[in-house]
């Protein structure tokens, strides 16, 4: 048997849960079995995206001794979309050149 934990985080609050899990053991199995599902009734278990300690992981991903596997959120907000909604708002309060999108001259 080895020690895993496993982390869910909300703006407000954040699950911790240490396991015992055999040698072997897949991330989604360790989630699975942690019962942290129960406890955070939010989580699809059908969509899980995983990582280990912060990198972004398959469900298959075998854990190791100590690894914390953490249970990301679905983003909010496309990044991408994000940054040029932020870059259009600023050419439109004079905050950047219009043709190019950078500082302004002065």
């Amino acid at each position: 048997m080895i020690k895993v934990e496993v982390v869910y985080a909300l703006p407000q609050q954040a699950t911790s849960l240490s396991v015992d899990v055999a040698e072997g053991s897949t991330a989604e199995q360790v989630v699975l079995q942690s019962g942290i599902l129960d406890k955070c009734p939010e989580i699809d278990p059908t969509n899980l995206t995983l990582g280990i300690w912060n990198r972004t992981c398959k469900g298959h991903q075998v854990v190791r001794e100590g690894d914390r596997v953490e249970i990301y959120r679905p983003l909010i907000a496309d990044p991408k979309a994000a940054r040029r909604n932020r870059a259009e708002k600023a050419k439109q309060e004079g905050r950047a050149n219009p043709v190019t999108g950078g500082r302004p001259l002065k």
